[in-house]
């Protein structure tokens, strides 16, 4: 068995606009393109072994309204099931997600809406199963955020958010230090340390993940998957490494 069995890496294709960019701590105005070309891309993530494909929706983030579905159904086209596709972004209401999942996702991640109203988050587990069901916790100073990263976003304790999901039935949290993301500073381990012991489920990381010490470090203190974007674009992470390090890579 290898060091990180069960460990899951999550390539990030961040869409604005059509075109592969990666945002530094979730600013608009702070945004670097990769790629004009996102099934490309997610092909590219895909011939290298990748299991899974973290696809963000970036405008729907901002507007709430989801603005990429033709993009992702094309990418779930050209790729098929290796890897599966997870979306997330602007996922606010039923009917999107629906059709995020419609489109050949496996699974649909659910943030502003459920942080509002966790029983949103609740009949959608009780709808599409909880394996289809997860939750951003998008941490800025110890608070869980929504609308975007907006800075006068409403918020909520990150712990207190978890617990208010995981009695829906949430047992995926997708947690983003805000403050790390984008920048290849590392994770903030202490916030996914603290999250993991309240035992209330699976804590996938995210948020300055850059090296192959970094994934030992999130998994050490007990998360089950991580997030990686800016570090593979910009050559810092070898993702074929980074597979063969959690055993991944079939």
């Amino acid at each position: 068995m290898s060091e990180a069995s069960g460990f899951e890496i999550l390539p990030a294709i961040d869409l604005r606009g059509g075109r592969v960019v990666r945002l530094r701590q979730g600013d608009f105005a702070n945004e670097t393109a990769y790629s004009d070309d996102p099934v490309e891309v997610a092909q590219r993530f895909a011939d290298a072994g990748a299991r899974w494909l973290h696809v963000v929706d970036l405008d729907a983030a901002r507007s709430g309204r989801p603005t990429h579905g033709a993009v992702i159904a094309a990418i779930v086209a050209a790729i098929g099931d290796r890897p599966r596709v997870e979306v997330a972004g602007g996922l606010r209401d039923e009917p999107a997600v629906a059709a995020a999942l419609a489109s050949g996702a496996v699974r649909a991640i659910v943030g502003t809406a459920a942080l509002r109203e966790p029983a949103f988050a609740g009949r959608l587990v009780a709808t599409h199963g909880a394996d289809r069901i997860a939750a951003a916790i998008d941490v800025r100073d110890g608070r869980a955020i929504g609308h975007g990263w907006s800075p006068d976003a409403e918020s909520v304790e990150a712990a207190e958010a978890i617990e208010r999901l995981a009695d829906v039935g949430v047992t995926t949290f997708e947690v983003t230090a805000i403050e790390r993301d984008g920048l290849l500073e590392g994770p903030n381990l202490g916030l996914y340390e603290r999250l993991v012991q309240l035992g209330l489920g699976s804590i996938i990381a995210s948020g300055g993940i850059t090296t192959l010490d970094d994934l030992r470090g999130v998994r050490a203190h007990g998360c089950t998957g991580a997030i990686v974007g800016r570090a593979l674009y910009e050559g810092r992470l070898d993702l074929l490494e980074a597979l063969a390090l959690t055993g991944e890579r079939s």
